[in-house]
């Protein structure tokens, strides 16, 4: 690599703004050696113009000899004011901008062209020196020549850098000497000039091969100083990708807070060397903000958030953004003097402060706090994890400490985890039907499974921590195709006893619907059993509408197959009409919140009226959960609601239960 690497030109170019670069950066070292080889030789100058001077005292040329030494002196004070001027060319480097170099080199340039003629007058001063001797016939003649042959001979040799500037000076006083021999006549004279002639040819070539030798050194000079800067800036190049690299692998490149990595790295780090309090923070809301607003508003907010999280920060912690819309905070309260209860409440209240962009209150902050020490950050993390869904639990813009009621729920959670793949194995699981009747409250319509556990140590596990610990531990897939294995031997045991109409749905949880093929195993699994399609119903709630892309396509797949869709728990969730239509929805089920007590409370006799209302006008069936009373039933009735559900009309129940009591008759009465 030469100095042209360092130079940025257009592709077209590249090759003469680079030699062009170099070509200037060469000019100014032989300026550079130019001036001090002027400096130096001018004293040996003016001593042999005085010696020159003296001898004119003794031959009877004295006021000669003093105009001629004034002469010379003039000239070789303007040849120190050259070489001692400013020139704004000796600062030229590599990196100097294309703009300011060529300016740079116009000066040197400038410079060697002044240097030249002076050194030219000076010469020609020196071309006179013949009328000391007139015209080297003079006894001192001997003298004189020798000065001559000396002036020029030291000119050349000191000045090996420039050519142009030894050899503007010696021409005129050889070509003087050559001319005065010839002009005397004699043989001897004659000689002697045609050597004198020789001598100026020799001392040319000998300037020119200087020059050559000094450019050359010069390049290669320029060449290693460019090659060894290159290689510096490679190398700071390489050691800031590097930082780059370890602070992009350890930051979160939105917020610049840590990334997860990073924290762990120094939590744990922390750890190690005292107690520390952690806290994760969720914000309360964000989705609803990216919905509305777009990303890049939820973006910004997020950065907003970390700025707001850095302020309050107590001295010596941490904060990370761990992904999506979750924090952390590390600190040590001790170190600090700063209880978590304080910094919670400021972490809350920072996050309540209005944003740009969109109205107050929209977005909140719920915080899982630990405080105990733990074997290790990911026991503290796990903990204040279930913290943090704890305060979620109670409501927006709350924290929770890890207790010990959380750290019981916790441990029973990671039982379920642990214990749940053996169950499936071993067929420890069970499927519960809950009938479904027509307005008449006798007519079988349907079966809602239910999935139950009792587990050896824990009792009776409820179907939300099951379908958790089901995610957690990886075994999402696993339960949903054993659920759906025990409603197709039900379908299979309503088809044997003539009860093809008789639907049989089952829940699917939005997870479920997220992250698995449910249409595929679902379909797939009625195409090998020859199953009716038809009979099957798939219940999911309205929290699934929060992620329709994720889900439209296989609700779409599930609908062409003839398999029904219906919503569950509605009139509690997020749905609107439009992705009421968007989910496929062939049922809605009323919330038993809604139900129990109906014929006691007239908003909710308002509200159930509505969503028949909104079911006739859609084409949608409507089922009431929460049936638990003889007078909620006759209300329901009265209203004309199609469908029933609840403990009053019938409980979940193990298939040999159903079939010896709800199946036993087609037409059985259960109320």
């Amino acid at each position: 690599m030469t100095i042209h690497h360092l130079v940025e030109t257009a592709p077209g170019t590249a090759a003469s703004g680079d030699a062009g670069r170099l070509q200037a950066l060469v000019r100014r070292d032989q300026l550079e050696a130019v001036r001090g080889s002027v400096l130096t030789a001018i004293p040996v100058n003016m001593l042999l113009g005085l010696a020159s001077v003296l001898v004119a005292f003794q031959s009877g040329h004295g006021r000669a000899g003093m105009i001629w030494y004034a002469a010379s002196t003039g000239a070789n004070l303007l040849r120190i004011g050259l070489c001692r001027a400013a020139c704004p060319g000796l600062v030229l480097t590599a990196e100097t901008a294309p703009a300011m170099a060529a300016a740079a080199s116009r000066s040197v340039e400038g410079h060697l062209r002044a240097s030249t003629l002076a050194a030219l007058l000076s010469g020609l001063v020196w071309a006179f020196l013949p009328l000391l001797c007139a015209g080297y016939t003079s006894p001192q003649t001997l003298f004189y020549l020798t000065i001559t042959c000396g002036i020029t001979a030291g000119a050349v040799t000191h000045g090996t850098a420039y050519a142009r500037i030894p050899l503007s000076f010696i021409v005129l006083p050889l070509l003087s000497v050559a001319f005065c021999l010839f002009a005397a006549g004699g043989f001897d004279r004659v000689c002697l000039s045609a050597c004198v002639l020789l001598y100026l040819a020799a001392l040319s070539r000998t300037a020119f091969q200087s020059e050559a030798g000094f450019r050359e050194a010069s390049r290669l000079k320029n060449d290693a100083t460019a090659l060894a800067r290159s290689r510096a800036e490679a190398q700071a190049s390489a050691n800031a990708l590097v930082d780059e690299m370890r602070w992009r692998a350890t930051h979160d490149d939105l917020t610049g807070l840590l990334n997860r990595a990073g924290f762990i790295q120094q939590a744990e780090t922390r750890l190690d060397a005292g107690t520390a309090c952690l806290l994760l923070l969720d914000l309360d809301g964000f989705k609803s903000v990216n919905d509305v607003y777009g990303h890049q508003t939820g973006d910004r907010v997020l950065v907003e958030v970390a700025r707001r999280l850095r302020a309050a920060l107590p001295p010596g912690g941490l904060a990370a953004r761990l992904g999506g819309d979750e924090f952390a905070v590390l600190y040590d309260p001790a170190a600090t003097g700063l209880p978590y209860e304080t910094l919670a409440a400021a972490l809350i209240a920072a996050v309540a402060q209005p944003f740009d962009g969109f109205d107050e209150a929209r977005l909140g902050v719920s915080i899982g706090v630990h405080a105990e020490p733990e074997p290790d950050l990911m026991a503290m993390l796990s903990c204040a994890d279930e913290a943090l869904y704890a305060s979620k639990a109670a409501g927006r813009n709350r924290f929770r400490l890890f207790d010990v009621g959380l750290r019981d729920r916790l441990e029973m959670r990671r039982d379920l985890e642990r214990d749940l793949s053996h169950a499936l194995v071993e067929n420890a699981l069970e499927v519960w039907f809950q009938p479904i009747y027509a307005l008449d409250a006798r007519t079988l319509v349907g079966l809602e499974a239910l999935v139950r556990w009792h587990h050896p140590r824990l009792g009776w596990i409820a179907p939300p921590d099951l379908i958790a610990a089901a995610a957690m531990a990886g075994l999402t897939e696993s339960l949903l195709r054993f659920i759906l294995d025990q409603v197709c031997r039900m379908m299979q045991i309503l088809s044997v006893q003539g009860r093809g109409t008789v639907r049989v749905a089952m829940n699917v949880s939005p997870r479920e619907m997220a992250q698995i093929p449910v249409d595929e195993i679902v379909i797939a699994r009625l195409g090998a059993l020859g199953l009716p399609s038809a009979q099957l119903e798939i219940e999911i709630t309205e929290e699934t509408a929060l992620d329709l892309g994720a889900v439209q396509g296989k609700l779409q797949a599930l609908s062409r197959a003839g398999i029904r869709v219906a919503l569950d728990d509605f009139g509690i969730g997020y749905s609107s009409l439009s992705s009421l239509r968007q989910l496929r929805a062939d049922r809605i089920k009323i919330d038993r919140s809604f139900v129990t007590g109906l014929s006691t409370c007239d908003d909710k006799r308002g509200l159930v009226l509505a969503v028949l209302g909104l079911g006739n006008l859609l084409g949608l069936e409507v089922v009431a959960e929460g049936v638990e009373s003889q007078e909620d039933l006759q209300t329901l009735q009265a209203m004309g609601c199609p469908f029933l559900q609840g403990y009053h009309l019938g409980r979940p129940m193990p298939v040999q239960a159903l079939e010896t009591t709800v199946l036993v008759a087609p037409q059985a009465a259960v109320a």
